[in-house]
Formats: structure tokens, sequence, C-alpha cells
């Protein structure tokens, strides 16, 4: 499938062997995104390859790229991930599984990275569409889930003029989750070793199924 974003991006959804020119800028975007709040991962190229090999190898799985075009042809700019809850790692599921949430009625956003030039352009609102246009045509799932790191609102790395993406994601039709947390371990920015990360998750229906 593809469809395209106010010019001059091109939005793609690329799964299985297809992926596989891509995972070296996809690690390296990743890494450039994340160093920033509320993330301020320190990433590292060959784990984020290997990482995101995952999403070559996982039946309905798929990567949103974001392209461009013109004088920056084929450059990868941004991407968005995907796939069934029941493909992601256990501790993703453990919140639903812990609430008798069965992981097949989920369709799992991972993350949504975009060079900080190309914001504003309408591709954050194209790479939900297209993940929810293929949720709802690869499986049966009836809703869409992702989370997000919560940091200290007076963490000291926040920046003044930081807005959070709650708006956004409510405007996308996401409900927040105060019920639903996992836990993901990463090296912040500076830091020596990995430290654990609290991620709340955020719902919406894909099939207009009451949220549970």
């Amino acid at each position: 499938m593809v469809d395209t974003a106010p010019s001059p991006i091109t939005i793609e959804t690329v799964s299985g062997a297809a992926l596989a020119p891509f995972l070296g800028d996809l690690a390296r975007l990743r890494i450039t995104v994340f160093r920033a709040f509320p993330y301020l991962y320190e990433g590292e190229e060959g784990y984020e390859r290997g990482y995101l090999e995952t999403y070559a190898k996982t039946p309905g799985a798929a990567v949103i790229l974001a392209r461009a075009n013109g004088r920056e042809e084929g450059r990868v700019i941004g991407a968005a991930t995907c796939l069934p809850l029941a493909a992601e790692t256990a501790n993703v599921q453990a919140p639903f599984r812990a609430r008798g949430l069965d992981p097949a009625r989920f369709f799992y956003f991972g993350e949504s990275v975009l060079l900080a030039d190309y914001r504003g352009r309408g591709i954050g609102v194209a790479f939900f569409a297209a993940r929810e246009a293929h949720a709802r045509a690869s499986s049966a799932a009836d809703f869409a889930t992702f989370c997000a790191v919560q940091r200290a609102p007076d963490h000291p790395a926040r920046p003044a003029d930081y807005q959070p993406l709650d708006a956004f994601w409510r405007k996308r039709g996401f409900t927040p989750r105060p019920d639903l947390a996992c836990t993901m371990r990463w090296r912040d920015l500076g830091a020596a070793e990995e430290s654990a990360h609290r991620l709340g998750f955020w719902m919406k229906s894909l099939t207009g199924a009451k949220l549970p």
C-alpha cells in the first residue's frame, strides 16, 4: 500500500523481506530521534538493527516509511511501526494479560519517529492512518494500542518549551488508560547502565467495539 502525504514526502507501508534495505537507515533514525526528551535514549546501531529485524520476520508486522522526494530522493526521514500485540514481548503484553484482556484483540503501534525538520507537515497523522489501515487489513483486532514513556514534570532534562503529545493522540481518537502500564529498560543519555522506565498505554477502537 502506498499513499502520499503532503508533498514532497511519500508514505509507504513496507513489510517482510522488503524491509531489509531500510534497516540501517531506520536504526540510525531511531537513535537520532530518541535522544531527545522524553526518551533520552542512548542507542546503539547493532542493537537497533536486531530489534528492527523483528518487524521483517513477524507475520502481520509493518513499518510505515516516510521518504523524501526532490533533492533528497528516497531519504528515510521518518517511520512508524506496528505488529499484533500477541507478537510483542512479554513485558508489553503483561498488563493486558493481568487484566484478562486477550492480546489477540489488540494491534500494537510501536515507535513513531520523525526528523525535527519535517514535523508539522501532517506526516504524524499519516503514520497513524496508515497503521490503522494496516491493522484492519491484516488482522481481526478490535483495538489499536500504544504506550508512551512517563517522565516527571520536573525532570531536569525537560525542555522549557516541551509540548506533550496528549492532545495530538486524543485527536487521533486514542484514550489514555492509566490502569495499563509496562516497564522497559534502556540506558539514558550519560548513564553508565540501563534503568527501568514506566510507559503508559493509550487505546482506540478499530471496529466500533467498546473499549474494555
